[in-house]
């Protein structure tokens, strides 16, 4: 086994800036508004439900589990090898809005007006994290087991009208929750395999909908900082781990290697499938709860609300007030900042110095030059005259390929499910877009698709880099029928 240098884990600030948009993703969406039908279905990623829930609570399923790959040094007296385990999640905290009777009694209700403002009952959540403490990894195999309880509450905040007077209360309960956390370690093929499985063992019977996401814990992942030991991508592992990888088993949590970039000290345990090192971009000024989203989308959305759809969202979460309030007194520098610094990919190729040579003989410079759209906004087509996707063409194997065109398909670059669907087919040209890195797209349709001109007509099309097309010709309008036909698929020959 290749022995590891120790190293000193790195604080978890940079990876929790992570975490919590895992934690929060899906918390609430756009327009972040309680009467929004998307706001009344809740809650998001990651929620482990009570094991003892009625199939009519529609309770998810109350556990997962992850395994990572390390390596330990097995030749360095002295160094203790472990890992830390942390649990984070959200419990759920209903909040009650009351009104205050003439008879000194309170009545539950959706809202209450307090002079001009609304309060609203709604589902809030708290952030939960448990230090579970470490797990030796000296010591092969071995195991641990912990139970955890999160305790539950009510509290209650009084409410008074614009004279001052008692007007409700807002009455706030949590659930308490029971988690158990296990952890188990092997060897494999040199490496070691570490286990960890988390289990909502809530006691109670869940019967309803609404009591089993109370008893449920939510956007729940886990972080993982190893001393004394490397963590081993699973995405990208090395040749001599690939194997033992390959046998690791992933149970609706799926670890990432975080923190900075070459760091092999930190996992993320997360609900959604990550890349490794998974950064928040820097443009971002704060959570929006969507990260699958454009931050820039989302804020112009938000822009366009009117003052009393915004006045609801501030009355439905606090931490929806803070979106509100931040898109508000967004300045237009500000949202500039949102689109990104547009740069050329390739960038202007500088000599290299004497002595020295890029990967290709030349050097690149670190910061290429922004794209300059020559004072129009980055949206308007006069940011760039030149460019025209309906009659724009790209050469294609020596051929020029635009508007009309048929090719065939052959995905590639990352293909999907779906892409593959397309392998082999026959697909008309609608368009050949660039974007501002300097990346071709053909935007096409299918021949055989009963809804080609649906699609087209709705602008909904498909687009594949120019290496994964095949021009084909045309067909030739004064051949007969028993001229070859571009759109049947080629057959293998024979010979």
């Amino acid at each position: 086994m290749t022995p590891v240098t120790p190293t000193t884990p790195v604080g978890l600030d940079h990876v929790r800036r992570i975490a919590d948009a895992v934690l929060y993703e899906g918390y609430l969406l756009y327009p972040y508004r309680a009467s929004s039908h998307k706001n009344r279905s809740r809650w998001q990623f990651g929620v482990l439900g009570p094991p003892h829930a009625a199939p009519g609570s529609f309770a998810e399923e109350p556990d997962m589990a992850m395994q990572a790959l390390l390596t330990v040094p097995d030749d360095a007296p002295g160094i203790t090898a472990e890992v830390s385990v942390r649990l984070r999640f959200l419990q759920l905290q209903v909040r009650e809005v009351q009104r205050r009777e003439r008879d000194g009694s309170h009545t539950a209700v959706g809202e209450l007006d307090l002079a001009g403002v609304s309060v609203l009952s709604w589902d809030e959540a708290v952030e939960c994290e448990l230090d579970l403490g470490t797990v030796p990894l000296n010591d092969v195999p071995g195991s641990t087991d912990e139970l955890r309880t999160v305790p539950g509450g009510e509290e209650s905040e009084p409410l008074t009208d614009g004279h001052g007077a008692p007007a409700g209360r807002v009455v706030r309960r949590r659930e308490p929750l029971t988690v158990r956390v296990r952890t188990r370690t092997a060897r494999d093929d040199g490496h070691l395999r570490l286990t960890v499985s988390v289990t909502n063992e809530h006691p109670a019977t869940a019967t309803g909908k609404d009591a089993a996401i109370r008893a449920s814990l939510i956007g729940t992942h886990l972080l993982l900082q190893a001393r004394g030991a490397d963590f081993i991508s699973l995405r990208e592992p090395p040749q001599a781990a690939a194997p033992a990888a390959a046998r690791c088993e992933q149970r609706r949590c799926w670890p990432v290697l975080a923190g900075a970039k070459g760091s092999t000290d930190t996992v993320l345990g997360a609900p959604i499938i990550l890349y490794d090192h998974p950064e928040i971009a820097e443009q971002s000024p704060g959570a929006l709860f969507d990260s699958t989203e454009i931050d820039e989308i989302l804020t112009l959305r938000v822009m366009t609300m009117t003052e009393e759809e915004k006045a609801e969202a501030r009355a439905t979460d606090p931490r929806a007030r803070e979106i509100i309030d931040r898109c508000d007194t967004m300045s237009p520098g500000d949202l500039q900042q949102l689109h990104g610094l547009l740069r050329d990919p390739h960038g202007p190729v500088r000599p290299p110095a004497e002595g020295t040579a890029g990967p290709r003989g030349d050097l690149r410079d670190a910061e290429p030059a922004a794209f300059d759209t020559g004072g129009a906004p980055w949206w308007d087509p006069a940011a760039d005259a030149s460019v025209e996707p309906g009659s724009d063409s790209v050469v294609i194997e020596g051929v020029a390929v635009a508007k009309g065109s048929l090719v065939r398909v052959h995905p590639s670059r990352r293909a999907d499910a779906q892409d593959l669907f397309f392998a082999g087919q026959v697909a008309r040209v609608t368009a050949v877009l660039s974007d501002v890195d300097g990346g071709v797209h053909v935007a096409l349709v299918l021949v055989d698709d009963p809804a080609a001109d649906m699609h087209d007509w709705y602008g909904r099309y498909f687009y594949f880099a120019p290496d994964e097309l095949e021009p084909l010709p045309a067909p030739d309008p004064h051949q007969g029928d028993d001229s070859p036909d571009p759109t049947e698929h080629r057959k293998e020959d024979p010979s």
